[in-house]
């Protein structure tokens, strides 16, 4: 994205951050934002942390994010998911105790960065974190994992909308044009 930070992308008048947070609030007790460059976010007024292991992916951010967060369990989500529905992360949450990772199924894909995760999970991603093997569903054999099926998710908002992130110029070029679609509703 020309090396500006996604989540400080220009969506519908906000940062695509400012879309992440308010999707998030109404359904979590505290908020954490991991990040290398906190002065970027300062504007936010959100507790944040740097990640314990530097250049480690987004498997790193999940356990710095995890290990920092206050009580048992967190729920992580990316900052390049502009259409986040509070209802879906409320679906997830909603499922703390019933695994180590509580996670929906879109297709075949699991949503690793729209999942909860339980603290019993920090072992196993450090172990990870410390062999280089970033993959995140890598340690997801080591611990028990809840699924959420799609059609749960589609109660609420297409999953592809839910989970879509913004990576090129042309994904930004098309949330826009959904977030003008989606502002006409």
């Amino acid at each position: 994205m020309g090396g500006r930070p996604k989540a400080l992308l220009e969506l519908g008048g906000r940062w695509i951050i400012e879309r992440v947070v308010d999707a998030v609030t109404p359904a979590v007790d505290d908020l954490l934002i991991v990040t290398n460059t906190p002065e970027l976010y300062a504007f936010l007024k959100l507790p944040m942390v740097a990640d314990v292991y530097p250049d480690h992916g987004s498997l790193g951010g999940i356990y710095s994010g995890l290990r920092a967060a206050p009580g048992g369990a967190a729920f992580t989500v990316a900052c390049d998911m502009p259409f986040l529905h509070a209802d879906v992360v409320r679906l997830v949450v909603e499922r703390v105790g019933s695994g180590d990772v509580v996670i929906p199924r879109v297709g075949g894909q699991l949503e690793t960065l729209h999942a909860l995760y339980a603290k019993s999970c920090l072992g196993a991603i450090e172990a990870r974190l410390v062999a280089g093997r970033l993959k995140i569903v890598e340690f997801f054999h080591d611990v028990r994992v809840v699924e959420i099926a799609e059609r749960e998710v589609a109660r609420y908002r297409d999953p592809a909308l839910v989970f879509m992130n913004v990576n090129t110029p042309e994904e930004l070029e098309r949330a826009r044009q959904v977030a003008a679609h989606l502002s006409m509703e």
